[in-house]
């Protein structure tokens, strides 16, 4: 998507930005509710040395059509965004979100070998993805993911995309089904017994150098540590995650949840994301349908304390992302479209990318009549 410098605010930016390209992204939930990331290889030309979600751009040939640029269809959910962001995970972690023609159920019925031939195969250009899948009696689950914002680069960046975010819960562990709650789960959130799910590896250091479950909580610690890279994007996604998904477990050692208690962790998170949104008394936009663009304020633009006396506790290194424009592009749809007002990310941009990044309250850093009456 983009080096880490290209994040840091640009003096002048492009007079004609570059045309963001559709690409999708998935937070991969394991049978333990905990998350799939990736840390990227140093030489990469995108998000270099980061740990990131699985994902990329879209390709027509292995993805289907792509909306047009001029499309209402381009910055918005689609099949196209939803074969990538499978396809991308298998190829950038071994884990192939699928269903048996046989059986419905989770496919698993290769060995590893097969696995690691079709990730080169489709990588390589050998074989389509779609090709494969019927090869294997395979069937995309493109039902079972679950939207979870869109993110397009600012403007102010040479290498831009415009990404879907998804999420996908991989089946609960074979126990399930004699110990989760009685009530069915929502649509994309059940429980399946008798499953293996095969370890996620990285891509044998072509993009990826490791590849790893972890509760959120935990990477969200080692990013505040500044021991990992996590943008803004992957930091404040799995930050939402947190406080829903496993908070109890915060190292090895730590008891892993029964599966009732998994479950019920999952039901949490459909509520979340179900449950109307409101900031400062108007209404909000869901995260199935926010829109991104971060926005980087200023020096001058917001200070110390505002008018409430309310101490930001942001010095002058330290920048703040608005998170509610969905940009040019998304903006410009029938209807437009919104990003999120009730945070803020703040980040020190440095040579190796971002650090010290956060998530605040939006009233918090810049007061609660910021922006009141601005263009």
């Amino acid at each position: 998507m983009s080096t880490p410098a290209d994040h840091a605010p640009l003096k002048k930016p492009p007079k004609t930005p570059s045309i963001p390209k559709p690409s999708a992204s998935v937070l991969l939930i394991s049978p333990t509710n905990q998350i799939l990331l990736l840390h990227r290889v140093r030489t990469s030309s995108s998000f270099a040395s980061a740990h990131v979600f699985p994902g990329g751009a879209l390709s027509p040939e292995h993805d289907g059509a792509i909306p047009d640029v001029h499309s209402p269809q381009r910055h918005t959910d689609g099949p196209a965004y939803r074969m990538a962001a499978i396809r991308e995970t298998f190829e950038e972690s071994g884990i192939l979100l699928a269903t048996s023609t046989k059986t419905g159920k989770l496919f698993t019925d290769i060995s590893d070998a097969e696995r690691e031939q079709g990730r080169k195969d489709v990588h390589s250009g050998t074989i389509s993805f779609g090709a494969l899948l019927s090869r294997w009696g395979a069937v995309p689950d493109v039902q079972g993911l679950i939207p979870f914002t869109r993110w397009i680069t600012p403007p102010n960046v040479p290498k831009r995309f415009s990404t879907m975010m998804y999420i996908y819960l991989l089946p609960l562990a074979p126990s399930s089904a004699a110990t989760a709650a009685t009530t069915p789960p929502p649509s994309g959130l059940d429980a399946e017994a008798e499953l293996m799910i095969p370890n996620p590896t990285h891509d044998g250091g072509i993009e990826h150098t490791a590849a790893r479950f972890l509760p959120a909580n935990k990477w969200i610690d080692l990013a505040r540590q500044n021991r990992i890279i996590l943008f803004p994007p992957q930091f404040f996604l799995t930050l939402m995650l947190a406080p829903l998904l496993a908070p109890s477990v915060t190292s090895p050692a730590s008891p892993m949840p029964s599966t009732a208690e998994l479950q019920a962790e999952r039901h949490r998170l459909a509520a979340f994301l179900a449950a109307p949104r409101v900031y400062e008394g108007e209404p909000e936009v869901s995260f199935a349908e926010a829109c991104i663009s971060p926005l980087v304020l200023g020096k001058g633009e917001y200070g110390d304390a505002d008018q409430d006396g309310v101490g930001s506790g942001v010095d002058r290194h330290t920048a703040v992302l608005l998170l509610d424009g969905p940009g040019e592009e998304a903006g410009a749809l029938d209807g437009g479209r919104r990003g999120l007002k009730e945070w803020v990310v703040t980040t020190r941009f440095k040579g190796e990318g971002p650090r010290d990044v956060d998530v605040r309250l939006r009233h918090e850093v810049l007061g609660k009549h910021w922006g009141k009456g601005r263009l």
